[in-house]
């Protein structure tokens, strides 16, 4: 995997040997650093001490894929093993069965065992997109979460109900009288322990983990620790232009996505969106010089080279230009093959689930809106004959085609 680092998480010259001058660089696009001037002297303590800071960053697998809004605390976190430092990836096998409860209205629904490990694996291949391996430890909380009952009553005493039960997501569910389950209760508490278990400096995380990073520095501060500086940065807006980007929401971009798809996606945000896109994903503003039309193509040029590999954003262009400005059908897309029996049709919304991993009422919507094409004509049958179809491009929407071999 392509793993090298974008000019903007390299330091400058400036940086070198120079606590506050790291300091400063590290914190410039972040929303806040706590406490004040805690990371400059934490910077100056490891480096008389001659040794790099721990740098966590804990996630919880509750799903298999990474998207752009979360490159943006890996890349941080890349800025940091720059400098030298290590980052310790923690991956949250045991509280993902508990869930985070924050920014959520109810319980989340609990994975099983198979489920958080197979996530788990994706999550770790693909966060190699953005980190280094050589400055990386990847661990599991269930190293030492996985602990005795009276280890736990230890644990517990170190906060308190009203701690847990003043952040905003479970006091207003409780006002509401909307349930909360003991576990939810638990689980700052746990994901605070993580800092201890692996004496964290820094945490980073965003603006929606205010409370878990200040819980963490409370539970090293009980366990004689010293504690760590909490890091907050923004949370990246979905090609919406207005809610947090989220595979849920669907308005998320995956960092194995197709070129493709990536820059036709990026193409679809709202001119609002260009500028946080640009400072939180490349580390630059918007050239002012360019309209916001060809604002959004430098940057989805870039996202489709960083995330898909160095060219494909050209070629992504081009593609996307030969099939929506110039009116073209794409070429060198991918083969699928569709088996039918003697005898019978083509199902439609079956060749359109294999073909692209849409459910089949999906589908069908999509078929009934003059959504899917064969060799650049629109159908609108659900059933069609096999020679109709056998060799023939089959597209989905703007942005997903294939040819299809019927067998």
């Amino acid at each position: 995997m392509d793993n090298s680092a974008p000019h903007h998480h390299l330091p400058p010259p400036e940086c070198d040997g120079d606590p506050v001058a790291q300091a400063a660089w590290l914190e410039r696009d972040t929303v806040e650093s706590l406490p004040k001037g805690g990371l400059a002297k934490r910077l100056a303590l490891r480096a008389s001490e001659g040794k790099p800071l721990r740098v966590k960053l804990g996630i919880d697998p509750t799903a298999p894929d990474i998207h752009l809004g979360f490159t943006v605390v890996l890349g941080k976190l890349r800025e940091f093993q720059e400098l030298g430092h290590t980052v310790v990836l923690i991956i949250g096998d045991y509280t993902a069965m508990v869930g985070d409860p924050s920014g959520r209205s109810e319980t989340r629904p609990q994975l099983s065992r198979e489920q958080i490990e197979s996530n788990a694996s994706t999550f770790e291949q693909q966060a190699m997109k953005v980190l280094r391996p050589d400055r990386l430890e990847v661990r599991r909380n269930g190293e030492w979460l996985d602990m005795s009952l009276e280890k736990l009553f230890e644990l517990l005493r170190s906060a308190t109900v009203a701690q847990v039960t003043e952040r905003d997501d479970i006091s207003n569910r409780l006002k509401a009288g909307s349930p909360v389950s003991m576990l939810e209760l638990l689980y700052p508490v746990l994901q605070g322990y993580d800092s201890v278990a692996i004496e964290s400096d820094v945490e980073l995380g965003g603006t929606d983990q205010h409370f878990n990073l200040l819980l963490g520095r409370d539970l090293q501060r009980h366990f004689g620790q010293q504690e760590q500086i909490a890091m907050e940065l923004p949370i990246l807006v979905g090609t919406d232009g207005t809610r947090k980007m989220s595979k849920s929401l669907g308005n998320y971009i995956g960092v194995t996505e197709p070129a493709s798809e990536i820059y036709g996606k990026t193409l679809s945000i709202p001119d609002g969106a260009i500028a946080a896109w640009s400072i939180a994903l490349l580390g630059t503003d918007p050239d002012p010089s360019l309209s916001p039309r060809d604002s959004k193509r430098s940057l989805a040029r870039e996202l489709c080279d960083r995330f898909a590999g160095p060219g494909s954003g050209a070629s992504a262009e081009a593609d996307f230009d030969r099939r929506f400005i110039d009116g073209e059908l794409p070429e060198d897309v991918e083969t699928v093959s569709f088996e039918v029996g003697a005898g019978q049709q083509v199902h439609l919304p079956a060749l359109l689930a294999s073909a692209f991993g849409v459910s089949r009422s999906e589908a069908r919507r999509s078929i009934e809106s003059g959504g899917v094409r064969v060799k650049g004509s629109p159908v609108t049958e659900l059933d069609i004959q096999p020679d109709l179809i056998d060799g023939q491009i089959l597209q989905l929407g703007k942005r997903r085609a294939c040819k299809v071999a019927v067998s």
